[in-house]
């Protein structure tokens, strides 16, 4: 039986991954394409970000191993063979990543870095009132993995955190709510909402003019999760007319970010290029042969996609 790899990599990118995955799994075979091993069968595809058809045909396949955290691309390929598993990656670095640049992010916006930024190149010498992190509310909309783990580096810091997910939730000093009933509320309190949601037919769109418009004046929006969580027109607008104070964002709807495009110059968007948290092969390809490792052994792979929750 052979791997498939099926990844998006230049030759840079597969200086990395290939030695460290041959490394983490030896005696295993791996392919670039099924053609190249006609007689014999493929049971197990690693994956980033395959194209379209990419895993189709392959009656042997057991598992489907994602070297992305998200999956909304992988998924909304109709080729993708049915009934067979797909495991996302869920690797401690990349959260502890993702919780960095949350705080960053959470930190310049409440100090008023950006602010400052911008201030140094005008030449202008105006400090600004300090606030405390207790008296800044910050929404974390997902609490996976990575919200979780957002949440809790931003409560250690000091800030009053209100988390939101669509099903209930227990994260240690932070406040949960759920449901589509209780995300207006959530919103109307928070001085900075970080978005961490899966993309989802439920989440596409979110952050549309009507959502948007629930933030209080001056609220600052963060999205590390996909570009199309949000409008972008909608939230251009809500940045042109002052409803909104900032937007720090590292995913748009077009990667990469055309170069014409209005964000690049905003006075008021920080623009990330979806860089808020890589996979680190080093840590990545361990969380991957584990689970090929437990396939194997005929145990259950860990981190399964649940196909109708789209994550």
């Amino acid at each position: 039986m052979s791997i498939l790899l099926a990844c998006d990599f230049d030759a840079g990118d597969w200086a990395r991954w290939r030695p460290a995955l041959q490394a983490a799994l030896p005696g295993e075979r791996f392919v670039d394409a099924p053609e190249a091993v006609p007689d014999d069968p493929i049971d197990i595809a690693i994956v980033a970000n395959p194209p379209p058809g990419a895993l189709a045909g392959l009656p042997a396949l057991k598992l489907i191993q994602s070297l992305w955290a998200g999956v909304d691309r992988l998924l909304a390929d109709v080729t993708l063979p049915a009934g067979v598993p797909v495991a996302r990656m869920v690797d401690p670095a990349m959260n502890a990543a993702m919780a960095e640049t949350a705080l960053w992010a959470v930190l310049a916006l409440h100090r008023g870095f950006f602010r400052y930024a911008r201030l140094q190149r005008e030449g202008r010498w105006a400090p600004h009132p300090q606030r405390r992190a207790d008296e800044m509310t910050v929404a974390v909309l997902g609490l996976g993995q990575m919200g979780r783990a957002a949440a809790l580096r931003l409560a250690a810091q000091g800030y009053r955190v209100l988390g939101w997910s669509a099903r209930p939730q227990v994260v240690e000093g932070v406040t949960v709510r759920d449901g589509d009933a209780a995300l207006p509320g959530l919103l109307a309190e928070a001085d900075i909402v970080v978005n961490l949601l899966p993309l989802t037919p439920a989440t596409y769109g979110l952050f549309d003019a009507t959502r948007l418009a629930l933030l209080k004046p001056a609220a600052s929006l963060v999205n590390l999760a996909r570009g199309a969580h949000v409008d972008e027109a909608a939230l251009l607008a809500a940045l042109d007319a002052g409803r909104l104070r900032h937007a720090v964002l590292d995913v748009f709807g077009t990667e990469p970010l055309p170069a014409g495009h209005p964000f690049w110059r905003h006075p008021r968007v920080t623009v990330l290029p979806h860089a808020a948290a890589l996979t680190d092969p080093r840590s990545a390809v361990r969380v991957a042969a584990a689970n090929i490792r437990a396939l194997r052994a005929g145990a259950p792979p860990a981190h399964l996609v649940d196909r109708a929750r789209g994550y």
